[in-house]
């Protein structure tokens, strides 16, 4: 069954040497009317650090309510994979991955981070989130950030 618009899905696997956002494909949401959680985590993402070129390992989260658009996960896949070889600080990574789903969804909000694994003996666990500006979600957005524990929840 092929579904209009997307290409990745049922077809075979092309993996890219870099960092490609224009692999991301979204279906529309059959539950517009509800407020509902997709989350996705991704335990075996790569990048690369851009000053020294040594890879980087993390387990990315991505957590979001949709609202008319939603990200297909094998684009999903073959995206968060393009980072393998791209040098960006995990910082740049989660921002750089929060900004492409906005753009490719405008979802009602949308939060990513970053568990990566330690190096020189220290993890770095980047946190972003968006909230839909004038609604609740924005004011969702700020009180998730403020109140956010990175300790808690990503081990």
């Amino acid at each position: 069954m092929k579904i209009e618009g997307l290409s990745h899905l049922g077809s075979k696997t092309e993996y890219r040497d870099d960092y490609v956002p224009e692999v991301l494909e979204a279906f529309e949401n059959k539950h517009q009317g509800n407020d509902y959680w997709v989350t996705f985590n991704c335990p075996e993402f790569t990048s690369l650090c851009p000053i020294t070129g040594q890879p980087d390992f993390a387990t990315i989260h991505i957590n979001y309510i949709p609202d008319i658009r939603m990200v297909e996960s094998k684009a999903l896949k073959l995206y968060l994979f393009s980072f393998r070889n791209h040098g960006a600080f995990h910082e740049d990574c989660v921002n750089i991955i929060m900004k492409d789903l906005i753009k490719l969804m405008d979802p009602r909000y949308i939060e990513v981070v970053g568990v990566f694994t330690p190096r020189g003996g220290i993890s770095i666990y980047p946190y972003c989130n968006y909230g839909r500006p004038s609604t609740k979600f924005e004011q969702m957005a700020e009180a998730r950030l403020l109140n956010h524990n990175p300790q808690m929840n990503y081990k």
